[in-house]
Order: structure tokens, then sequence, then C-alpha cells
């Protein structure tokens, strides 16, 4: 596939549109020859160690997940689908702040899912695509 990587947004301007302009409704991804699916990242460290508050726990998920872009040479731009699993709906604006801080200007489709979560420790979850 000639030509490199393009990820380009795609915001319907007949459909609904985003509560904030920092995710995109749909991403069109083309000249990639390497998908890239990361499992839900947790939100310890490498000795399992769970940190008690919400902003931290994303901090590690987030961590977690470069780490696992890192090891197959890929980073955050590399990124095309994000989805974020909270055990509570109160951490969405902390969640939120803590992803733009992390994937500043990079547009990715995005889904947060209000749901349990499969340690009772952990507040969230998040896995993505990612593709090069």
């Amino acid at each position: 596939m000639g030509g490199g990587l393009r990820i380009t947004p795609v915001n319907a301007q007949n459909a609904p549109q985003s509560l904030h302009r920092r995710y995109s409704q749909a991403v069109d991804l083309s000249g990639h020859s390497r998908l890239l699916f990361i499992s839900g990242q947790i939100p310890a460290d490498g000795q399992g160690k769970v940190p008690a508050g919400f902003e931290e726990q994303a901090r590690f998920c987030w961590a977690n997940l470069i780490a696992q872009l890192e090891a197959a040479d890929m980073g955050l731009s590399n990124l095309v689908k994000v989805t974020t699993f909270l055990k509570r709906y109160e951490d969405r604006d902390i969640n939120a702040k803590v992803r733009f801080e992390v994937m500043g200007e990079h547009l990715v489709a995005l889904s947060t899912i209000i749901t349990d979560v499969y340690d009772p420790e952990w507040l969230l979850e998040i896995e993505a695509i990612a593709a090069a």
C-alpha cells in the first residue's frame, strides 16, 4: 500500500456533534499495513500495585497502553480507536482531562462505557486499536 499511513477524522455535519471536539465521530484509515489490537490496560504498575485515586489509575492505564504501543514500535499517533470502561459515571470529566493531556490534538474514534470492571479495585480499563 503506497503513500503511507493516513488517519483522517470524519465528522458528518448532518449527524449529532460531539460534546467537545477532542475526538472524532469516525476515523478513515488508509495506507496501513499493520493493525495492533490492545487488550484492556489496567490501572496497575509492574508489580500489580493499584493506586486508590481515579486520576492516578487513569494515568497508569495510559502508561500501560503506551508501553504496549512502544513494544510494537508504535506511538500515540498510531491510535485510531480508544474504548474506556469506567466503573463510575462521576469520573468521566477527570477521565477526559487525563485523555486530553495524553493524546493532545490527536483525534481518534472514541467510546466511553460506564460498567463494572474485572477487579473491584480498578476504576477503569482502557483498550485500543492502532495502525501503522
